[in-house]
């Protein structure tokens, strides 16, 4: 890995309803942050579904800003994963290692959102990002690094607690015309190592108990989740998140018949959770309650 990046951080989801998108990862068995607005010029907001080292936010666009005119073209055709996160803890020092690779890299950028915390009290999360040159996409996912200049406003125990026992991320699944040269590109992006993985297609890891980029074409995909329709995924794209769960479970009692049951496994279909396949499943070696 480059030398400010330490892993996988988050992984953003965009929608188009972010009322209706709370709602239905709600009904998942997830707690939600409240409502966030990021600084004027970003045009978002967000929900937050805090995990352990990691997590996924829901995004939105409220307002038309020039910054998130990419953001408002992709959800012309598709609502789901469109962008995912590396931590760094230095934004500036990454962007300018970037420029030393050759890579016209943007940042770093600052914001921020209210947050409002579960005492009532009010507080500020604030951000630094660099974001990667947007033609330096693998198989169409965009990538960004996220500095968290106040990570206590981000990651509250209350909102880390969900009812379906979600822990953390562990795989960050991307359909690929050819998976191979998509995992070569983003490891080549982050000075990673690109690998077969054990069950088909390539994958990306970002450390050690963060999540790993796994690319597989419609093949891999149909095989990694039989019996899904899968007719409306994108050619390309990020398509599915694996969640570890500590209780299959309590988890199985969230999704309640919206899930499918597996080997060790709960698959929830994209028309349940805003066009991404979210797969839930124990650490290998974890039973269940």
């Amino acid at each position: 890995m480059m030398k400010h990046l330490s892993g996988l951080d988050h992984v953003v989801i965009m929608v188009r309803d972010l009322d209706a998108a709370a709602d239905a990862w709600r009904r998942l068995g997830f707690t939600l942050s409240p409502r966030g607005t990021h600084s004027a010029h970003m045009g978002t907001g967000n929900h937050t579904v805090m995990l352990g080292p990691d997590y996924f936010e829901l995004l939105g666009v409220v307002a038309d800003t020039p910054h998130n005119a990419q953001s408002r073209t992709w959800l012309a055709t598709r609502q789901g994963i469109e962008r995912a996160a590396l931590r760094t803890d230095d934004a500036a020092a990454g962007v300018a290692e970037l420029a030393r690779r050759g890579l016209a890299g943007v940042g770093p950028l600052d914001f921020g959102r209210p947050v409002r915390l579960p005492d009532g009290a009010s507080t500020e999360a604030r951000f630094r990002v660099f974001q990667w040159p947007p033609d330096e996409a693998p198989a169409g996912l965009r990538i960004f690094a996220c500095q968290h200049v106040t990570p206590r406003a981000v990651w509250i125990p209350a909102l880390q607690a969900h009812a379906n026992t979600a822990r953390r991320i562990r795989r960050v699944e991307v359909l690929a015309a050819d998976p191979r040269a998509a995992a070569r590109h983003l490891a080549r992006l982050i000075d990673g190592n690109a690998e077969e993985a054990p069950n088909g297609g390539w994958q990306v890891h970002t450390g050690a108990e963060r999540g790993a980029f796994v690319f597989v074409d419609p093949t891999g995909v149909a095989r990694r989740h039989p019996g899904l329709a899968l007719d409306h995924l994108p050619a390309e794209g990020g398509v599915a998140l694996t969640l570890e769960v500590e209780d299959l479970e309590a988890a199985a009692a969230c999704v309640g018949a919206l899930g499918t049951r597996g080997a060790g496994t709960i698959t929830v279909p994209p028309s349940a959770a805003t066009g991404v396949i979210l797969e839930l499943t124990v650490r290998m070696g974890v039973l269940s309650k």
